[in-house]
């Protein structure tokens, strides 16, 4: 799962981004509102963290531009301006989400795990796919109910997977969701994580469709 993190001051960027991190997403920054309209334009992304006091170009005229190209991806807006008429402008403008400067990093995380859920078209923070289960307020994951032990991409791998149950996925947005934007995205290594996370989870858990892509399955 990968998040945008647009926000100039760059030690809240810091702090953001490192909390994202400690629980598995995927990080992407940008430090003024050109930037990261650009990004958001042209990356895929599974929640966006959007400042409003952007230079060169403000977050409501960022999240208004996307809007209106049709871009739907979840907007949580971070701002030190905490009147309702800012609330109900950013809400107005697009935003599915306000957080108000300053805030618990506990808080906002949450906040972003419901939209990351929401986005997907889950509700329950627990996702289960037959013998699998994955907590995504404590980021463990369990296979009949012993816990696994995954590394960090692997977390994310099976994560991205979970909120998009029975969907095959194409290697293409696996790459896009689960690596940040200067990694480099060898194509051989979607296969080889893919293989690992097979290995823990069992063969069949993990379907292959040549040509379209991979689908987590319950086991057989």
């Amino acid at each position: 799962m990968k998040i945008l993190v647009i926000e100039d001051d760059q030690e809240i960027a810091r702090q953001v981004s490192s909390a994202l991190r400690d629980v598995g997403y995927a990080v992407d920054n940008a430090y003024d509102g050109e930037e990261g309209h650009f990004l958001g334009d042209t990356e895929s992304y599974d929640a966006i963290i959007l400042d409003l006091g952007l230079p060169v170009m403000s977050g409501l005229s960022v999240l208004e531009s996307w809007r209106k190209s049709g871009q739907t991806m979840p907007v949580l807006i971070l701002s030190a301006r905490d009147t309702w008429r800012e609330k109900v402008t950013g809400l107005r403008t697009g935003a599915d989400d306000y957080l108000a400067k300053p805030f618990e990093m506990e808080e906002m995380l949450a906040r972003v795990e419901a939209l990351v859920r929401r986005g997907a078209g889950q509700s329950n923070p627990v996702l289960v796919c037959g013998d699998i289960k994955l907590d995504t307020t404590t980021q463990k994951a369990f296979l009949k109910n012993e816990t696994l032990s995954l590394t960090s991409m692997e977390y994310r791998l099976l994560s991205y997977f979970m909120h998009h149950p029975e969907a095959v996925i194409s290697k293409t947005e696996l790459s896009e969701h689960l690596y940040e934007y200067d990694a480099d995205k060898d194509s051989n290594t979607i296969e080889v994580l893919i293989n690992k996370l097979r290995n823990k989870l069992g063969a069949t858990c993990i379907r292959t469709y040549r040509g379209r892509g991979y689908q987590l399955t319950a086991n057989e």
